[in-house]
Formats: C-alpha cells, structure tokens, sequence
C-alpha cells in the first residue's frame, strides 16, 4: 500500500455496507458510461457477505446485465462445496437476477489446478481482449485482508507473489485446499482496489501492513499502477492505527 490510500472507517457494519455499496455504483455507472458494462474481481470469506447481500437485495436497483462478476481467488473444491468462494458469491447475488453468461467463475472441474488456471487465463484475455503479453483491467477488485497478512490466496513466502507474466496463479500450499489466485499484475492494474477489514483480530497486521515496510506481507505488495486504493475498516479493526 502507499500514500495514495484513502481510508474510511465506520462504527456500524451498516454503515460500512451502504459506503460499500455507494462506492459500487459510483465505479459502475462511470464504468458502463465509458465502456459499456462494468467489471469486477470479488472475494469470498465472511467479511463481505454483509455486501454481497444488500447488493442482491430489491432495494439496490443495479444494471446486473451490463455487470460480469470475477473471483479473486478460489479453492480447488466443486461449486457445491461449503467452502467454495463461488458456491458463497453467486449464493448471494443469484437473487439479484444477473444473467448466468455474466458470472465468471475459476473453474474446478479440470483434472488439476494448473489446467483450471490455464483455462481462466484464457478466459480472462478473451474477455478482456488482451493479447498474451497484456494484463487485463477491472474496474474493481474487491480484497480482503488475512491475519497473517495475505489477501486474495496470496499467502507469505509463496512463488505465486514474484508471478510477473501469469494472470492467475496456481497456489499448491493453501491452509487446506489447494488454491488459484489472480496474480499481483492483475490486482494492481486495476482502476479501483478496495480492501475491506472488519474485527479486532485484524488490528495488528492491518497496522503492519499500512507501514509498507514489511515486503513479506502480500497485503502490501498491492500497489496500483494508476488506480484508486481504498481501505474500509470498522473502528475494531482501525483501533491500532
């Protein structure tokens, strides 16, 4: 993280969530203004369901069609499993109405978790009409903040963080599953990155991570090339700041 960092701290998760959701449609509609639809990388885990909810809900009218909902990171486990991001996201935003063709999940059904990377990579050049060398664009990424200081499936000490040329890595070590993870490129190339950290437990490393210093730390290493960086925290997880 640098000095381009906006921060926003809030007492209620209410508050939090309405922000969050205000934030989503000022980056969609300039989105879809200029380009036509609007896309975005989302993360699983317990701190945004709070969002994914109200996002879904009948009182956020939102163009769903000219959205295309991305993971950030996924675990090599079918769509059924509990502990699929997907299986959680889509459970979440499939009330909203969004069009099947506009959800982008990492694939879990190859034969291993290179091929599935292989397979998403592809998929995001096409979509994004990037050629081999390029690195495609969202216009947000949407990031959670671990305990031990990795965000998306980027953990501490692994090669996935020095990836300079793939878009989505092939993470083996995960804390159970294995794992695939768009890679710091693609984080950092998009034009708007918010991270979103609620709770006590997370005091300390968020306040190691927004030192900067600490290169070990995946959270750290997010940096965006020309985009807008945001932190949303509740006070709990501000409270070492």
């Amino acid at each position: 993280m640098n000095s381009a960092l906006q921060v926003h701290i809030f007492d209620t998760e209410k508050e939090i969530t309405n922000f969050m959701v205000e934030k989503w449609k000022e980056i969609c509609d300039e989105s879809i203004a200029l380009k036509g639809r609007f896309s975005v990388a989302l993360s699983g885990g317990k701190t945004p369901t709070a969002l994914y909810r109200e996002l879904a809900s009948a009182r956020c009218a939102l163009p769903w069609g000219r959205t295309h909902i991305f993971l950030v990171d996924e675990r090599f486990v079918p769509y059924t499993h509990r502990d699929s991001n997907f299986g959680m996201i889509s459970g979440f935003l499939n009330p909203a109405g969004i069009p099947f063709e506009n959800l982008h999940p990492m694939p879990t059904d190859g034969p291993t978790p290179e091929i599935s990377a292989d397979r998403y990579e592809h998929g995001l050049r096409v979509f994004f009409r990037q050629p081999q060398e390029g690195i495609p664009e969202f216009d947000l990424v949407i990031l959670g903040l671990g305990d031990d200081g990795h965000t998306a499936s980027l953990f501490p000490g692994n090669p996935a963080l020095k990836e300079s040329k793939r878009l989505v890595a092939v993470v083996p070590e995960g804390p159970v599953h294995k794992r695939l993870t768009l890679t710091l490129p693609v984080i950092n190339k998009a034009k708007s990155i918010i991270f979103l950290v609620l709770g006590k437990s997370k005091a300390a490393m968020l306040k190691r991570v927004l030192r900067g210093k600490d290169t070990s730390l995946p959270a750290a290493l997010v940096k965006p090339e020309h985009g807008d960086l945001l932190l949303v925290a509740d006070r709990e997880a501000a409270s070492e700041l």
